[in-house]
């Protein structure tokens, strides 16, 4: 069985697919549109504790990425991310626009597409469907952003802030205070997008009588 033969329905095809090509892209703009929003709003429930925040986003972006899927799941970060770039405030702290590439917590966002993109590989295959499935895909992809974030953290530290990087304090920094965090928005995305998908189920029950 091929990878596309085995995809499901995620939340986001419950709308339908309009009949026209020019609507469905419509629609698809829409759903990109709105994760964009629905990741910055998280954005700014944060608080720094170092170079890198503790934000909502991790919790927009696996939500995001389980509702559109994993191809409209990274559109919508990957238009977040160039928002931002754009000088939309979007981000987390303060700074936005061209020189945000230089801040630590860069490499973080651009985790945040590929993690998008998985939480919505495991929601086409259903995982999202079963609060313990959801679960593991759902830490898989929040481990994403630290491979990316951590290593481009620890380079702007060393080569534009000039500061001295060790392991322990790059781990210190950008790895051991998110741990427990990751844990607990990785647990409320596991139990909201099931939860959303029995309420899906039992409205289409309640219409079909």
């Amino acid at each position: 069985m091929s990878l596309a033969a085995s995809r499901r329905p995620v939340l986001a095809d419950v709308v339908g697919r309009p009949a026209t090509r020019l609507r469905a892209l419509a629609v698809d703009a829409a759903l990109v549109a709105t994760g964009v929003a629905f990741v910055a709003l998280l954005a700014k429930a944060s608080f720094f504790i170092g170079p890198i925040p503790i934000t909502g986003q991790t919790l927009g972006v696996i939500v995001v990425g389980a509702a559109l899927g994993a191809r409209r799941g990274a559109t919508a970060l990957t238009a977040y991310l160039l928002a931002g770039l754009a000088g939309i405030p979007v981000f987390a702290g303060p700074i936005a626009g061209p020189a945000y590439v230089l801040a630590p917590s860069f490499g973080f966002v651009l985790g945040f597409i590929p993690a998008a993109a998985i939480a919505g590989w495991f929601a086409e295959r259903a995982w999202d469907r079963r609060p313990a499935l959801a679960f593991v895909g759902f830490v898989a992809a929040s481990i994403v952003p630290f491979l990316v974030g951590v290593p481009y953290m620890a380079a702007v530290l060393a080569l534009v802030l000039g500061q001295e990087v060790t392991l322990p304090g790059v781990l210190g920094a950008g790895v051991w205070p998110f741990v427990l965090p990751g844990l607990m928005k990785a647990a409320a995305a596991a139990l909201l997008i099931p939860a959303t998908w029995a309420l899906v189920r039992a409205v289409d029950r309640r219409s079909r009588r």
